[in-house]
Parts: structure tokens; C-alpha cells; sequence
């Protein structure tokens, strides 16, 4: 027997938990074939596989679409616990790193310069193969985060990939952003500093 199951759109660790339901319907010697969009959710079902002892292969369709084929292989499943793990491997990839957006513009000179080298890094994180942990805007970085910048489509990718994204609220009410604020969170100086004393890496461009 063959399944196929769409898991593009889904966000970690649904394809996991989607694909281990789906396998839990079938025999040993039954084929399930997952479709994704993305190569971390790739990496997260041949690990869930690998450890429920499957044979699995993936493949790129395209920009956009991955498939991951599994065949079923009797014997022990996975635990719950290794479940969790698996599901979640891409967080623990970017365990510690926290990134630090303290102004909408990145160095000093012209604005207009700063302005596209700061989306072109917010960007290039999104591209990264380890993510952050966190980021943290303050300041005039709290304008990143609301409605109308330019960085704004990336930091919500990088949010749908399991990044925290937090802004200063002090910032938010300065510069009158407070009912703009499109991704992410809203946190205080007090989380600020305990969340850079816990970092094991900080990145401020």
C-alpha cells in the first residue's frame, strides 16, 4: 500500500507529527511518501524515520517542493520522548544564538544605504543554516517590526520557522508604533538583559 500526505504550508513540527499518524496506519512493507517545502522539514522526517528504524530517501521536486519517501519497517517505534526531539531538531539548531536589531538602519552614513543593508541581512538570516534563537528589536529596530517595513515578509518566515521575535514596548510607545507592531511579541528591559545574559551568542549588525 501507498499514502501520499501534503504537509507543504506546515510549520515544525506538524509534518512530523502528521507523518508519524500517517505511518501508524500502515504495514511493513507499505510506502508513505511526505511532501514539504522546505529542506528542514526534509532533515526532520529522515531523522523521524532513521529512528523508527524506516528506509527513507528525499527528493527535490522543486523551489518549493520536497518529498520524502518512507518505507515501513516493522518493529519498535520511536519513544515519545525521541518523538519530541525529532520534531523539534530544528530549534535545537539555533539553541543560544540571539540576534540584536537596535536600529532600522545598519552602520552609520546614509540612510538610505543602512536602510537596504539591514533588509538585506534580515534576509540573509532567513537564509541561514543555523537560525536564531531570538530576535530582539529596541529602539528605532522597533520599526522593523511594524507594519510597513520592508523587512517585515522575512522576520515572519523566520517566525513561522519557530524564531521568538520580541520588540521593546518602551520603543513601541515612544515612536508611536504600539498598534502597528505586525510580528512577533512585545518585552521589557528586564527580559531584555536576562535574555542576553542567558545567550550563548549575540549578533548585532
Amino acid at each position: 500500500m501507498n499514502k501520499l500526505v501534503d504537509c507543504k504550508g506546515m510549520a515544525c513540527p506538524l509534518p512530523v507529527v502528521t507523518a508519524k499518524k500517517a505511518a501508524e496506519e500502515l504495514s511493513a512493507g507499505d510506502v508513505l511518501t511526505v511532501l514539504v517545502d522546505n529542506e528542514i522539514a526534509v532533515q526532520n522526517l529522515k531523522r523521524f524515520a532513521e529512528h523508527k528504524g524506516f528506509v527513507a530517501a528525499g527528493e527535490k521536486k522543486s523551489e518549493q517542493e520536497y518529498s520524502v519517501t518512507m518505507q515501513i519497517i516493522g518493529g519498535e517505534a520511536a519513544s515519545a520522548e525521541q518523538s519530541e526531539e525529532i520534531a523539534c531538531a530544528a530549534d535545537l539548531r539555533r539553541k543560544g544564538m540571539l540576534v540584536v536589531l537596535s536600529g532600522n538602519v545598519m552602520g552609520s552614513g546614509d540612510p538610505k544605504l543602512g536602510t537596504s543593508l539591514m533588509k538585506a541581512f534580515v534576509f540573509a538570516l532567513t537564509k541561514q543554516d543555523q537560525l536564531p534563537d531570538t530576535i530582539l528589536c529596541y529602539n528605532t529596530g522597533a520599526y522593523l517590526t511594524c507594519e510597513g517595513a520592508d523587512t517585515l515578509e522575512d522576520l515572519k518566515l523566520l517566525e513561522s520557522e519557530g524564531v521568538t521575535i520580541l520588540t521593546c514596548g518602551t520603543c513601541l510607545d515612544f515612536y508611536g508604533l504600539k498598534e502597528k507592531l505586525a510580528v512577533g511579541g512585545v518585552t521589557n528591559m528586564y527580559d531584555i538583559v536576562e535574555r542576553m545574559e542567558r545567550a550563548g551568542q549575540i549578533v548585532k549588525p
